[in-house]
């Protein structure tokens, strides 16, 4: 089951993640929330991650911290 979030204007996203390799070849985990839940949804808040919600947009953001 992915992790869900519904965000203060009632959208529910979903959290997804995956290894991407950068140009110079270093690997770095990205991310991201969707309207759908996808093959790269998460089961859960990764370790060390909050989520925060922009008070702009109302998107929510996985946040370090």
């Amino acid at each position: 089951m992915a992790y869900a979030h519904t965000n203060s204007k009632g959208t529910t996203y979903y959290l997804h993640g995956k290894i991407v390799t950068l140009k110079g070849g270093r690997q770095q985990q990205i991310y991201w929330f969707g309207k759908e839940a996808k093959a790269h949804a998460l089961d859960s808040v990764p370790a060390g991650y909050q989520i925060v919600e922009s008070p702009r947009t109302g998107l929510p953001l996985c946040k370090k911290g």
